[in-house]
């Protein structure tokens, strides 16, 4: 087997709407397209970082919690790459978003932190 890239990355949220704002208008991911699915009561929208297909996003009536802190086998976190790690960190204060101190990765020397979207889900915003 030869894999080229990941292809997407799944989430499912327990607040669609909140979620897609969090996604599209805190973190700057773009739709690419927007389905309800009735059958399910559930919607899947695929979002794009650039030009990238990159987060499918689920709704789903009444997931469960998520079960994975502090630490627990799964899915860690998501990790998003920038620029400029002090003006991702400075939009994300003027928006009253909470977010971790600036951290130093001990291996590669380069800057970055965490914060959570609106289910808790740990997002790594790393330096590039």
């Amino acid at each position: 087997m030869k894999l080229t890239k990941v292809h997407h990355i799944a989430v499912i949220c327990s607040d669609y709407r909140r979620s897609l704002d969090f996604y599209t208008k805190t973190l700057g991911l773009r739709v690419l397209a927007e389905h309800y699915r009735a059958a399910r009561d559930s919607y899947k929208t695929d979002l794009a970082l650039g030009d990238d297909y990159i987060v499918e996003l689920f709704s789903f009536p009444n997931p469960p919690a998520r079960t994975t802190n502090p630490e627990a086998a799964g899915l860690r976190h998501l990790a998003f790459a920038t620029d400029d790690i002090e003006s991702a960190a400075s939009e994300l204060d003027k928006a009253g978003i909470r977010r971790e101190e600036l951290r130093v990765d001990e291996f590669t020397g380069r800057r970055f932190f965490f914060l959570r979207d609106p289910d808790d889900l740990p997002i790594e915003i790393y330096e590039g």
